[in-house]
C-alpha cells in the first residue's frame, strides 16, 4: 500500500513538473546594434566653409539588447560615436492587452511623425531641421499608448533630458512636462493609406549650465544637415522663460507607390519680468515614391508608413523651413530653407544604402551673415 501511495505521489509530482515546464514562459534576450558609415562632399559660404569639411565618419554605432518575458519587455541601447559613450534607449514596457502598453524609462516620447521612428529608419539620412529644433530628443518619463485599427493615442509625463545625464543636486529642481499625440487613420491597407493627427505638449524651463539661465530659459537649436561635421547653424536662447506650449499637426498619405508626409510646428514661450512672449515655427513636406517596389504599407504602433521591403528602391524629395527669429521678442535665432533629394535602396531587412543631396540657406541670425550649405552624402547602415 505504501509503495502504491509513493508511486502515485511520484507520478503526480512528475506530471505536475512536466506541465509546469510546458506552461512556464521563457525569458528571451536578443542582442541589438547598428552601425552607420557616412561619406560626404560639402560646399559652403566663406564664413563656415573652413568648418564644414569633406570627410568620412561613423556618426552612430550602438550595441545593446532586447528582453521579453510574458507581457513585459525591456531595451538597453548604448551608443558610441566620435570616441564618446552615450546612453540611448533604456526602458521597461508592459503590454496591456493587444492594443495598449505602458513604457517607462529613457526614450523618445511620441510627438509627431518623426518621434516614433528609429533614427536609422527615417526616410532621409537626417531628420528635418524643424523637428530637430522644435521637438525633444529622449526624455526620462512614462508613456501610455493605445493603438487600434482607426485610432492611435499616446500620453506622456516626463522630466527634462538632462535628468538622465546629471543628478538633481547638479541640475537643481528638474524641468517637467506632459505630451500627447492623437491620430485618426481611415485608410491603412497596403497601397491605400491616410492618417491625420495632432500632438501637443507643455514644458517648464530646462537646465542650463549658466546659473543665470538655469531653469529660466529654453535653448532651441539645430545643426547643418550632416553628421560628418557637427556645426550649429541656428540657435535661439529664450531667457526669462516661464513655460513652453507647443503643438504640431501632421498628415501621412500613400497610394500604391507614392507617399506624402507633412508636419507643421508651433512653439510658444511665455516669459517673466515684462518680456514679450516668443514664438518659433517650422514645417516640412516629403514626397516619396518607390522606383522599385509595389506599394507602401502602414505601421500601426509607430503611426506612419512602414519601412519598405527588401529590394525596394525609393526616391524622397523634401522641403523644410524653420524660423527661430521673433522680432517682437527681440530674438534672432535665424530662418532657414532646406531642399533635399534622397535615394534609398533597401538591401535587406537589416541594411540600407542611401545617397542624399541637399541645399540649405540660413539668414536673419544675430551676429552672423547669411550662409548657405550644399552637401552630397552617402551612407551604408546596418541595424539588427
Amino acid at each position: 500500500m505504501k509503495k502504491t501511495i509513493l508511486f502515485g505521489l511520484a507520478l503526480l509530482a512528475a506530471t505536475t513538473l512536466q506541465a509546469q515546464e510546458k506552461t512556464e514562459s521563457k525569458l528571451v534576450v536578443k542582442p541589438s546594434g547598428r552601425v552607420l558609415l557616412d561619406a560626404g562632399l560639402f560646399d559652403a559660404s566663406d564664413e563656415i566653409n573652413n568648418q564644414l569639411n569633406d570627410g568620412m565618419a561613423v556618426p552612430d554605432m550602438r550595441v545593446g539588447f532586447k528582453a521579453t518575458y510574458e507581457d513585459w519587455k525591456a531595451k538597453v541601447d548604448i551608443g558610441y560615436a566620435y570616441g564618446k559613450v552615450g546612453m540611448k534607449d533604456v526602458y521597461i514596457e508592459h503590454s496591456l492587452g493587444k492594443k495598449s502598453l505602458i513604457r517607462a524609462g529613457y526614450f523618445v516620447h511620441q510627438y509627431g511623425l518623426q518621434s516614433a521612428t528609429s533614427s536609422s529608419f527615417k526616410i532621409s539620412m537626417e531628420e528635418p531641421r524643424s523637428n530637430q529644433a522644435l521637438n525633444n530628443s529622449r526624455l526620462l518619463g512614462v508613456m501610455f499608448e493605445h493603438s487600434d485599427l482607426r485610432y492611435l493615442f499616446t500620453a506622456s509625463f516626463f522630466s527634462e533630458t538632462d535628468a538622465m545625464k546629471m543628478s538633481s543636486d547638479k541640475t537643481g529642481n528638474q524641468g517637467i512636462g506632459v505630451m500627447a499625440r492623437a491620430l485618426y487613420r481611415p485608410f491603412t491597407e497596403p497601397g491605400r493609406i491616410l492618417h491625420v493627427g495632432i500632438s501637443g505638449a507643455y514644458e517648464s524651463p530646462r537646465y542650463n549650465s549658466n546659473s543665470e539661465l538655469n531653469h529660466k530659459s529654453f535653448v532651441l537649436s539645430t545643426t547643418w544637415p550632416t553628421r560628418i561635421a557637427q556645426v550649429t547653424s541656428m540657435k535661439a536662447t529664450v531667457d526669462n522663460a516661464k513655460a513652453m506650449y507647443k503643438f504640431t499637426p501632421e498628415v501621412t498619405a500613400a497610394y500604391n507607390r507614392l507617399g506624402l508626409e507633412a508636419q507643421y510646428f508651433y512653439n510658444s514661450v511665455t516669459r517673466d519680468n515684462g518680456y514679450h512672449s516668443y514664438q518659433a515655427t517650422g514645417g516640412y513636406a516629403a514626397l516619396r515614391g518607390l522606383i522599385l517596389g509595389r506599394q507602401y504599407k502602414y505601421n500601426y504602433w509607430d503611426g506612419g508608413i512602414d519601412t519598405p521591403d527588401r529590394g525596394n528602391l525609393e526616391l524622397v524629395l523634401a522641403y523644410d523651413y524653420l524660423d527661430l527669429s521673433d522680432p517682437d521678442a527681440n530674438i534672432r535665432g535665424g530662418r532657414s530653407n532646406d531642399f533635399s533629394a534622397t535615394l534609398n535602396y533597401y538591401i535587406n531587412k537589416y541594411m540600407i544604402w542611401r545617397v542624399r543631396g541637399s541645399y540649405t540657406k540660413v539668414n536673419n541670425r544675430a551676429g552672423f551673415d547669411d550662409d548657405h550649405f550644399t552637401a552630397l552624402e552617402t551612407r551604408l547602415q546596418i541595424k539588427f
